[in-house]
C-alpha cells in the first residue's frame, strides 16, 4: 500500500529551519496513520466501488456532483484539454489540471488532492503553507532545494530516494522549481514529479506521480499535470 506524508507540518519545519506521495494511507500530524476518504455524500454512491466509480466518473454528469459539491471556493471550468479537467482555487491562488476520471479525496494536510480510483499511486496533491520568503530561489538553487525536499518532505524516512532532475523556469515573472524523483518503498517504487513556487505569502507544492511500472504509460499525462501548475496573485 502506498503511503502519504502530510506535507504542511514537515514543510513548515523545513521552511523555519532553512531560512509537499499520495496513496491509501499516510502519517498525520500526530504520527498516526490517517486515511483519506472520497468526497461523496451518500453511502450508496457509486464511489463505494472502484470499478463502478471509474464508470460513473467517466459519465461526468453523475461523477461531477460527487466530486465538487463540497468545494464552494473552487471554480471548475469545462474541460479545456482533452482528457483533463481544470482546477482553479481563487481563494488560495493556484490552478492546475488533472486527468479526467480521477476522484477528489480528502487528505489531512493537503489543500487539494485527486487520485485514480484503481491505481492508488496515480495522484496529484497541492499544499500551501505560510512563508516569509518572496521567491523560491531564496531557499537556494533548484537541485539543493530538491534534494532536501525529497528526503525530508516528499518521502517517508524509510524510503530510498533518487533525484532525477531539478530545473528552474519562470511563468509571468514567477520562479518555479520542477523536480523529478523516485521514492522506493519495500513493496513499491513511485516515480514522481513536483512543482514548487512561492506567492501570496505561501510555499506551494504540487506533487503527482505513478507506480514505476506504469511510468512509461503515465508520464506524458503526469508531465501535463505538473506543467499546468500556476500560482497567481490573490486579489
Amino acid at each position: 500500500m502506498a503511503s502519504l506524508i502530510t506535507l504542511p507540518p514537515l514543510l513548515q519545519s523545513y521552511l523555519s529551519s532553512s531560512s509537499t506521495q499520495l496513496g491509501v494511507q499516510g502519517r498525520g500530524r500526530s504520527g498516526r496513520d490517517v486515511s483519506f476518504a472520497p468526497r461523496c455524500s451518500s453511502s450508496s454512491s457509486p464511489c463505494q466501488d472502484g470499478a463502478n466509480r471509474r464508470q460513473v466518473l467517466t459519465l461526468g454528469a453523475i461523477g461531477v456532483p460527487c466530486l465538487f459539491s463540497s468545494s464552494p471556493n473552487l471554480a471548475f471550468a469545462a474541460e479545456t484539454k482533452k482528457g483533463f479537467l481544470p482546477v482553479t482555487d481563487k481563494k488560495d491562488g493556484y490552478s492546475f489540471v488533472y486527468p479526467f476520471g480521477w476522484q477528489e479525496v480528502i487528505v489531512e494536510g493537503q489543500d487539494k488532492a485527486f487520485k485514480d480510483v484503481i491505481e492508488p499511486l496515480e495522484s496529484v496533491s497541492v499544499s500551501a503553507v505560510p512563508t516569509a520568503k518572496q521567491d523560491i530561489r531564496e531557499f537556494g538553487p533548484a537541485k539543493e532545494v530538491a534534494e532536501t525536499l525529497i528526503k525530508k518532505v516528499l518521502s517517508s524516512p524509510t524510503q530510498k530516494t533518487k533525484l532525477i532532475e531539478a530545473v528552474e523556469h519562470e511563468v509571468d515573472g514567477r520562479a518555479y522549481y520542477t523536480i523529478e524523483f523516485i521514492a522506493q518503498a519495500p513493496n513499491y517504487v513511485r516515480h514522481a514529479l513536483s512543482s514548487i513556487s512561492i506567492g501570496n505569502g505561501k510555499f506551494y507544492t504540487l506533487t503527482t506521480g505513478a507506480n514505476e511500472r506504469r511510468w512509461e504509460k503515465m508520464k506524458d499525462r503526469l508531465k501535463t499535470v505538473v506543467d499546468s501548475f500556476e500560482v497567481f496573485n490573490v486579489v
